[in-house]
């Protein structure tokens, strides 16, 4: 009966001070979620930049989770898939005559990263700091970038092995010049003494110059030296252009009075001829 009573006692004195018992419980969340790591600013923006947009959608995810924000982890994932379907499609379906920096497709998902947490993250980032809460080292975020590296490389590695269709099978490439023009050739066709040949007329007709990069496949079919050359739609309907390529032609044809020199105007592939000068 005594121990009935003072357990009665208790429980009754726990309904009475629901104050105090929402206080307590308060407490025992906060302590919970100071003893849970996060990634502080600069880590998820190293990481980002490290891993690409999937390790930067895992770090903000991993801060929403004990910051107790399901909601935002399901978006941030979203988000992030979404995103990074779209920067690997714009990657594989670009033609290779537009040219852009190799930093420009880092810079925006980092930056994209970076606006996430100053936008919703970085007050509570604070305040988990400011009340003893516990992050995560930067080996751990070095870790988890270069993991993220490797699932982002490896499909784009595999992609360019299977489909590539801007060159032959079998195929070499030499460079020339400070632009390192392109010329790719099968060495079981034509010589690379004729290929230096070729790039030395291209160099003297100034075709290869220092103001873009060009790209050109060669092959010899019986004494014909058939030259592809990587152009844009727009050479079909811009006819300063075409006559351009034409004067090329004519120049070259002066340079290889015993070779007819013919040229195939190409889009995105070598199959995908949009014009033939012979």
């Amino acid at each position: 009966m005594e121990m009935y009573v003072q357990l009665s006692y208790t429980y009754i004195g726990v309904r009475c001070n629901p104050k105090k018992r929402k206080k307590d419980m308060e407490q025992f969340l906060d302590n919970e979620k100071t003893t849970k790591k996060i990634y502080r600013e600069k880590a998820i923006w190293v990481g980002s930049l490290l891993g690409g947009p999937l390790v930067a959608g895992y770090l903000i995810a991993e801060n929403f989770k004990v910051f107790n924000q399901p909601e935002r982890v399901k978006k941030t994932w979203i988000f992030t898939i979404i995103f990074t379907i779209v920067v690997f499609g714009i990657i594989f379906l670009m033609p290779d005559t537009v040219k852009i920096p190799d930093q420009l497709f880092p810079f925006i998902y980092t930056y994209i990263a970076y606006q996430i947490v100053q936008l919703y993250q970085k007050a509570k980032i604070t305040a988990h700091i400011n009340a003893g809460g516990q992050l995560y080292s930067w080996w751990r975020t070095i870790v988890v970038g270069l993991i993220g590296l490797i699932f982002t490389v490896a499909p784009i590695f595999a992609f360019v092995m299977l489909t590539d269709t801007t060159t032959k099978t079998g195929t070499d490439i030499k460079t020339y010049g400070i632009m390192k023009h392109e010329i790719s050739f099968d060495k079981n066709n034509i010589s690379e003494k004729e290929v230096n040949k070729l790039a030395d007329a291209f160099i003297t007709t100034t075709f290869f110059d220092q103001a873009s990069t060009k790209y050109v496949y060669a092959q010899k079919v019986g004494n014909n030296y058939e030259i592809s050359i990587s152009c844009n739609n727009s050479v079909t309907n811009n006819s300063e252009t075409l006559k351009a390529f034409v004067e090329l032609k004519s120049e070259m044809q002066k340079l290889f009075p015993n070779n007819k020199i013919v040229f195939d105007l190409v889009v995105d592939n070598l199959d995908n001829v949009v014009k033939r000068l012979e």
